[in-house]
């Protein structure tokens, strides 16, 4: 069976982004035409869909590290602010957008509060594993020595 750990991120995020842009409870918020994703950042990004890759990535992180807070997960998508002359220092990620990811996972039930953090639903591991196994076809089609594995 392939989980998550079995194939690469990239790919992954890619597949869950098509799977999730379905999904009327992952809308994207008014403020995500405007929003940076993070003080560091000096530019909002250029990825129309940024914001779906972003609920893949975000879900990904719950099953890999699960039970897990808004605060670890702000540092994960944090990065180094550039100062100008002085030395940098880095800056977590935006909370808003993090909160509002999380929201909308719940509301489809892909994950679930505990009284350590969101973790995993069985319906969002399955979602996962479905689409870890739909990566590693996709892999095994291009590579075709990999297909054995």
């Amino acid at each position: 069976m392939t989980t998550v750990y079995d194939v690469p991120a990239d790919e992954l995020i890619k597949i869950m982004t098509e799977k999730i842009k379905g999904m009327k409870e992952l809308e994207p918020p008014e403020f995500v035409k405007f929003v940076k994703t993070g003080v560091h950042k000096e530019k909002p990004p250029l990825d129309d869909d940024w914001w779906y890759v972003r609920c893949a990535s975000v879900l990904r992180r719950i099953y890999i590290d699960g039970p897990v807070g808004i605060e670890r997960l702000r540092t994960y998508y944090g990065g180094r602010k550039r100062r100008g002359s002085k030395p940098p220092k880095f800056r977590k990620g935006s909370g808003a957008i993090i909160r509002s990811v999380l929201k909308g996972l719940e509301a489809a039930n892909l994950i679930e509060k505990t009284p350590k953090g969101r973790k995993i639903t069985p319906e969002g591991q399955r979602l996962l594993d479905n689409a870890s196994r739909d990566v590693q076809k996709r892999i095994a089609k291009q590579i075709p020595a990999l297909a054995k594995y």
